[in-house]
């Protein structure tokens, strides 16, 4: 998945990360908004994160400002969702 010369990943890894991260948040929506399960919604919001859609060659502090703020809603999403789970848990 390396281009071998410069150890970079190829644009068919991209394109491979692109739609798992795709797939993984569309996976997510399934879950919370038909299936009304936000745990499974929340595990598969996590998950998609592992797919950077984004050129992973750039580092943080160069990544254009809205990919920072993109990044920085989904966790802040996966984390509310899980904070809801923890307190709706011991609220039973």
């Amino acid at each position: 998945m390396n281009n071998s010369a410069t150890g970079l990943p190829t644009n068919k890894s991209i394109l491979f990360n692109r739609f798992m991260y795709g797939a993984f948040v569309l996976l997510s929506v399934y879950y919370f908004f038909l299936n009304k399960d936000v745990s499974s919604a929340m595990s598969n919001l996590g998950i998609a994160l592992i797919f950077d859609p984004f050129d992973q060659r750039v580092v943080w502090d160069n990544r254009p400002r809205f990919q920072k703020v993109w990044l920085c809603i989904h966790v802040a999403t996966v984390f509310s969702m899980m904070t809801y789970l923890v307190f709706h848990y011991f609220n039973q």
